[in-house]
């Protein structure tokens, strides 16, 4: 059991019998009686968001999650198949489940399998993704000391911002949390 003393963001509880991930976290003080805890929490299985407000020093069973290295096998029209480097068992997630997540994914990359009692609820991506340039505009001389950007289209699909140095064929990490672009590897 955890106490809504000992909450953050991140952590995952068990709330009338779903998954929930606080995202946001607040200690209100009221002038008179207890304090209350206002939490914004994300359902993890249907990705809903929902606000709620407890009294100050309830408890909540902490749901604990696994997660195991997982690689990306192929995508079968909205289906996208991993398997568990551990056990080589394959598993299936949706588009939808995976979210943004989709747009970095390529072939052979080893992300984590998140699961809670071998229920498998989403994979987490690393940090930094090495991605192709396929396509974007000619960058010309002198085009670096204006600090200006153009858009690329990367091998995934995705779009994203880079340098006007960046040319077709450029490999590129790209920042999985915020979409943008790091550096040219």
């Amino acid at each position: 059991m955890i106490s809504t003393g000992e909450l953050k963001k991140g952590i995952v509880i068990e709330l009338e019998g779903d998954l929930w991930q606080i995202l946001e976290y607040h200690h209100i003080k009221v002038g008179r009686g207890s304090a209350q805890v206002r939490i914004k929490f994300r359902n993890v299985r249907k990705q809903s968001i929902v606000e709620k407000t407890f009294q100050a020093g309830e408890k909540f069973p902490r749901a604990t999650l696994e997660r195991r290295p997982a690689q990306f096998l192929f995508s079968d029209g909205n289906d996208y198949t991993f398997m568990d480097t551990s056990n080589y068992d394959q598993f299936v997630i949706t588009g939808d489940q995976l979210g943004e997540a989709k747009d970095y994914i390529k072939d052979n990359l080893v992300l984590e399998r998140i699961s809670y009692e071998e229920e498998t609820l989403g994979v987490e991506l690393p940090i930094n993704i090495d991605l192709v340039v396929k396509e974007t505009d000619p960058g010309f001389a002198g085009d670096t000391a204006t600090g200006a950007r153009k858009p690329a289209t990367l091998e995934t699909g995705l779009v994203v911002q880079v340098p006007l140095f960046v040319s077709v064929g450029d490999v590129i990490r790209v920042d999985t949390r915020t979409g943008e672009y790091q550096t040219r590897v």
